[in-house]
């Protein structure tokens, strides 16, 4: 499989200002996604790694890091509403234009910084290994949500979700919740181009432990997160 490895980081953020390159432990946040996706390509386990930002600060601070920065986004897919997809297809269209085609493109989020070596390479594995698949994301067991203890706030009221959230039912009865963390993305390129969609109906999962499950975006996230470092 030839893999488009793309760390997508644009400037704008409401939650944590210039969060990608936030000192993180005397690194910016982005070095703790480039390093291991460096790693993967060193090993060639990916064929291309880029990083997509309309910032050149943080192309700049990318590009000290190792990492390729062959062009900066162009603003009309880089605002709070533009859409994942539409940077993925930025990319592929960027290489098609030179002859240079992918089969699948893996998305690393540098919002997710713990994700290690070994979650992305086994995610890759996953995906290698696995027949008629399109896509693929990386989510954690919760033991503590499901759909049982899940509600919707209306006048003040709590509204189930469930029939049966004050049936009794012991958390040992319920079905295992997997929730998606938004580290790892993997899709085939011609799923992509098909649907305008990272992900399919039925995704591949890949299992990532709820330690390194953090996604950064308040600055509660950046207290629990330094702890973790």
């Amino acid at each position: 499989m030839k893999y488009l490895a793309i760390i997508p980081a644009r400037g704008g953020s409401k939650g944590i200002k210039n969060k990608n390159i936030i000192d993180i432990k005397g690194k910016p946040l982005l070095y703790y996604t480039i390093t291991p996706a460096l790693q993967l390509l060193k090993e060639n386990i990916i064929s291309k790694l880029i990083l997509s930002t309309d910032s050149k600060e943080i192309a700049e601070i990318g590009a000290e890091f190792g990492v390729d920065v062959p062009f900066i986004r162009p603003a009309d897919i880089s605002g709070d509403k533009a859409k994942s997809f539409s940077y993925v297809m930025h990319a592929l269209n960027y290489y098609e234009k030179q002859e240079i085609y992918f089969d699948a493109v893996i998305i690393l989020q540098p919002t997710s910084p713990l994700c290690n070596y070994s979650d992305i390479s086994g995610a890759i594995n996953l995906f290698n290994e696995t027949k008629n698949r399109k896509s693929l994301i990386s989510c954690y067991n919760d033991e503590t949500i499901n759909e049982l203890i899940l509600y919707k706030k209306e006048n003040n009221f709590a509204i189930p979700l469930h029939p049966n959230h004050n049936k009794g039912v012991r958390r040992q009865e319920h079905d295992n919740i997997f929730i998606r963390n938004g580290a790892i993305y993997i899709v085939s390129t011609e799923f992509i181009k098909q649907t305008n969609q990272l992900f399919d109906e039925t995704p591949l999962m890949y299992e990532m432990p709820k330690s390194r499950s953090i996604n950064l975006d308040c600055r509660e996230d950046l207290k629990i997160l330094k702890r973790s470092l």
